[in-house]
Protein backbone atom coordinates (compact mmCIF):
# COMPACT_ATOMS: atom_id res chain seq x y z
CA UNK A 1 0.00 0.00 0.00
CA UNK A 2 2.87 2.58 1.04
CA UNK A 3 4.68 1.71 -2.46
CA UNK A 4 1.48 2.76 -4.25
CA UNK A 5 0.92 5.71 -2.79
CA UNK A 6 4.59 6.42 -3.06
CA UNK A 7 3.84 5.86 -6.86
CA UNK A 8 1.61 8.00 -6.88
CA UNK A 9 3.02 10.82 -5.59
CA UNK A 10 6.00 10.51 -8.29
CA UNK A 11 3.73 10.20 -10.58
CA UNK A 12 2.16 13.54 -9.60
CA UNK A 13 5.64 15.26 -8.87
CA UNK A 14 6.47 14.21 -12.37
CA UNK A 15 3.54 15.55 -14.18
CA UNK A 16 3.21 18.60 -12.04
CA UNK A 17 7.13 19.33 -13.48
CA UNK A 18 6.18 18.45 -16.86
CA UNK A 19 4.22 21.19 -17.23
CA UNK A 20 5.73 24.73 -18.45
CA UNK A 21 5.81 27.71 -16.30
CA UNK A 22 3.40 29.36 -18.48
CA UNK A 23 0.60 26.95 -18.06
CA UNK A 24 -2.12 28.39 -15.63
CA UNK A 25 -2.28 27.35 -12.05
CA UNK A 26 -5.83 25.60 -12.36
CA UNK A 27 -4.27 23.17 -14.72
CA UNK A 28 -1.48 22.30 -11.95
CA UNK A 29 -4.01 21.29 -9.26
CA UNK A 30 -6.06 19.55 -11.62
CA UNK A 31 -3.14 16.72 -12.00
CA UNK A 32 -3.63 16.72 -7.87
CA UNK A 33 -7.14 15.39 -8.33
CA UNK A 34 -7.17 11.63 -8.12
CA UNK A 35 -9.22 10.20 -10.93
CA UNK A 36 -11.64 7.59 -10.11
CA UNK A 37 -11.20 6.19 -13.36
CA UNK A 38 -14.06 2.94 -14.02
CA UNK A 39 -14.37 2.92 -10.19
CA UNK A 40 -18.10 4.46 -11.10
CA UNK A 41 -19.14 1.38 -13.10
CA UNK A 42 -21.19 -0.12 -10.30
CA UNK A 43 -23.25 3.09 -9.79
CA UNK A 44 -27.38 2.30 -9.78
CA UNK A 45 -29.28 3.95 -12.64
CA UNK A 46 -33.16 3.35 -12.72
CA UNK A 47 -34.98 1.77 -9.42
CA UNK A 48 -33.35 -0.45 -7.30
CA UNK A 49 -33.37 -3.96 -7.25
CA UNK A 50 -35.15 -5.79 -4.57
CA UNK A 51 -35.52 -9.57 -3.28
CA UNK A 52 -37.85 -12.03 -4.83
CA UNK A 53 -39.77 -12.38 -1.96
CA UNK A 54 -40.36 -8.43 -1.36
CA UNK A 55 -42.40 -8.18 -4.53
CA UNK A 56 -43.16 -11.80 -6.11
CA UNK A 57 -45.77 -10.01 -9.12
CA UNK A 58 -42.67 -8.07 -10.63
CA UNK A 59 -39.76 -9.50 -11.94
CA UNK A 60 -38.39 -6.46 -13.87
CA UNK A 61 -37.41 -5.29 -10.21
CA UNK A 62 -36.26 -8.61 -8.86
CA UNK A 63 -32.14 -8.52 -8.17
CA UNK A 64 -30.68 -10.59 -11.55
CA UNK A 65 -29.88 -13.45 -9.68
CA UNK A 66 -33.12 -14.48 -8.27
CA UNK A 67 -34.56 -14.19 -11.65
CA UNK A 68 -32.08 -16.43 -13.07
CA UNK A 69 -32.80 -19.12 -10.39
CA UNK A 70 -36.76 -18.44 -10.47
CA UNK A 71 -36.41 -18.57 -14.50
CA UNK A 72 -34.09 -21.78 -13.98
CA UNK A 73 -36.58 -23.10 -11.37
CA UNK A 74 -39.78 -22.61 -13.89
CA UNK A 75 -37.70 -24.21 -16.93
CA UNK A 76 -37.13 -27.59 -14.78
CA UNK A 77 -40.37 -27.71 -13.46
CA UNK A 78 -42.02 -27.14 -17.44
CA UNK A 79 -39.86 -30.02 -18.50
CA UNK A 80 -40.13 -32.36 -16.04
CA UNK A 81 -43.88 -31.79 -16.22
CA UNK A 82 -43.82 -32.16 -19.94
CA UNK A 83 -41.78 -35.23 -19.48
CA UNK A 84 -43.87 -36.82 -16.80
CA UNK A 85 -47.30 -36.24 -19.22
CA UNK A 86 -46.10 -37.50 -22.33
CA UNK A 87 -44.31 -40.54 -20.49
CA UNK A 88 -47.55 -41.48 -18.53
CA UNK A 89 -46.06 -40.61 -15.29
CA UNK A 90 -46.08 -42.94 -13.05
CA UNK A 91 -47.77 -46.04 -13.62
CA UNK A 92 -48.31 -48.82 -10.44
CA UNK A 93 -47.39 -52.14 -12.17
CA UNK A 94 -48.23 -54.74 -9.59
CA UNK A 95 -45.33 -57.46 -9.33
CA UNK A 96 -46.37 -60.84 -9.05
CA UNK A 97 -44.96 -62.73 -6.42
CA UNK A 98 -43.74 -65.77 -7.08
CA UNK A 99 -44.82 -68.09 -4.60
CA UNK A 100 -41.51 -70.61 -3.43
CA UNK A 101 -42.84 -73.34 -3.72
CA UNK A 102 -40.99 -76.44 -1.56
Amino acid sequence: MTTSVAAMAARRAANIARLAPSSSSASRTALLIPRRGLAGAADHHGPPKVNIWQDPLTPSRWKEEHFVIASLSGWGLLFFGAYKLFTGGKKDKEEKLVEATQ
